[in-house]
């Protein structure tokens, strides 16, 4: 666990994840929410189209069941963290979007004075934008992997995956890169909590 097994890998996962954050929200204060979607979203051609249509599956919430279920065949020992990891998560993203940013407008519904990329076939939402559910999905995931398996490939592998698969839900217009950030700090909040509720709670 994070604070009785000390990583470097694990403590350099974090800090990769915060730092991105940090970089989202920097970027969209300096540049402005919309300015900033809009520089990052664009037409990538039908390669990134297809690519990011469907990478960013990984982050839904139905990907902790295999996690889950991996855990539970390999590291059995880890299998409270998943599911608490779980639960907080979605109880942070969930909170947020109906009960404290409720109705938030989406970048297809927020700007309408520019052009926005989108990809066929992709069903784009239009509220309930703060924060991005997916990308706290994926940095949960990588977290907790990363608390699995702490090796420096693993490190920089996940944050690779994690980055483009929250990178997605701007592609896809989904949502703005300042619900990404909201949403990788969820991931770091939920799984840092959820391994100190298990370690203050251990026999």
């Amino acid at each position: 666990m994070i604070y009785s097994q000390a990583n470097t890998a694990i403590r350099n996962g974090w800090m990769l994840s915060a730092s991105l954050a940090a970089v989202l929200g920097i970027g969209s204060w300096l540049l402005g929410k919309n300015n900033f979607f809009l520089w990052l979203n664009g037409n990538g051609g039908k390669a990134a189209d297809f690519f990011f249509q469907y990478i960013t599956h990984l982050g839904d919430g139905a990907i902790f069941v295999p996690l889950l279920l991996w855990v539970i065949w390999k590291k059995r020992n880890y299998w409270k963290l998943v599911v608490l990891s779980a639960i907080i998560s979605s109880l942070i993203t969930q909170g947020a979007k109906q009960f404290f940013f409720h109705g938030a407008p989406r970048p297809t519904k927020a700007i309408t004075d520019a052009f926005i990329h989108q990809v066929a076939g992709v069903e784009v939402h239009q509220i309930n934008s703060f924060p991005s559910g997916h990308t706290a999905t994926v940095f949960a995931v990588y977290l907790i992997l990363l608390i699995l398996y702490p090796t420096r490939k693993f490190l920089f592998a996940g944050i690779i995956i994690a980055t483009l698969v929250a990178y997605s839900r701007v592609y896809l217009a989904q949502h703005f890169p300042i619900d990404l950030a909201a949403g990788i700090g969820a991931a770091i909040i939920s799984v840092t909590l959820a391994d100190y509720i298990l370690q203050k709670n251990r026999p």
